[in-house]
């Protein structure tokens, strides 16, 4: 009995240690967004600002320059729109290589498998020249088209698919369901977790975003979140304080969808049959 306490005590030691660590950069980037750029720079370190700077939240929306009120709509905007619409494709095809046989099925998800390894460096300049024929230029289509493609999740689906019980379908071919009735009615109500899973990982990853839409959105009127918060750092001034508020408002956002789908992205990788 004593050794269970002692572990449960080093368990609950090494945890709350661990916790620490990893709130450590938030706790800085609320300290320093309360700061000035003075106190900032001080090589005096201090725990808590003596005078809390509130303004430089109010100013974050109050700078003609920064735009940051319509970055921060078009950012929700494209992420709720790549989110779940990429999650559905990426459904909608690993459903299809899992279940539909099709000649020729193994080496088209070889080929999407494939597109895995190319760097988005290499595409980079070919989808330009595309969105851009296509008038993508300057709005919001134009940034988030791109990500509506998501191979690795197609791959996920597959790998849930594969393990999801063929027998369940059997009732529904019994009512004369095709593959798209199957899909529709059974294997997406139970693909559940890696819908949530997957879906709030491309929301994270659209959010972050900022080589294509710094590219694509030259417009302040098609500038994301991310490419207002570059304001902050330019050849001419460099606002610290400015720079860690603008963070503290765009990171909320990305906090409140992780502490809403954390249980369901463990459970959707976990069900998605990878390992290590």
């Amino acid at each position: 009995m004593t050794t269970t306490r002692v572990g449960a005590g080093l368990r609950a030691v090494v945890v709350g240690l661990l916790t620490l660590v990893f709130l450590a950069p938030f706790y800085l980037m609320l300290r320093n967004s309360l700061m000035d750029s003075r106190s900032l720079a001080s090589p005096e370190w201090t725990w808590w600002p003596s005078s809390a700077h509130w303004e430089n939240f109010t100013g974050l929306f109050t700078d003609p320059s920064l735009h940051l009120g319509r970055a921060l709509l078009n950012s929700l905007l494209i992420a709720g729109i790549t989110a779940p619409v990429s999650t559905l494709l990426a459904s909608a095809a690993g459903y299809a290589f899992a279940r539909i046989p099709v000649p020729g099925r193994g080496v088209l998800m070889a080929l999407v498998v494939a597109t895995l390894m190319i760097p988005g460096s290499v595409t980079f300049v070919p989808t330009f020249v595309v969105v851009g024929s296509m008038g993508g230029v300057n709005t919001l289509w134009g940034v988030l088209a791109p990500g509506l493609f998501n191979p690795f999740a197609v791959l996920l689906f597959r790998n849930f698919y594969l393990r999801l019980p063929a027998e369940i379908e059997e009732a529904g071919r019994l009512d004369g369901l095709g593959w798209f009735g199957l899909y529709r009615r059974i294997a997406l109500p139970n693909s559940g977790a890696m819908l949530a899973s997957l879906g709030a990982l491309a929301f994270i990853d659209s959010w972050n975003a900022f080589l294509w839409p710094l590219v694509i959105g030259q417009d302040p009127s098609a500038w994301t979140a991310q490419i207002a918060l570059s304001g902050f750092l330019t050849s001419q001034t460099i606002n610290l304080p400015g720079l860690f508020a603008g963070a503290v408002v765009t990171i909320a956002p990305l906090v409140v969808m992780f502490l809403i789908a954390q249980r369901y992205i463990v459970e959707g990788i976990a069900s998605s049959g990878l390992k290590g």
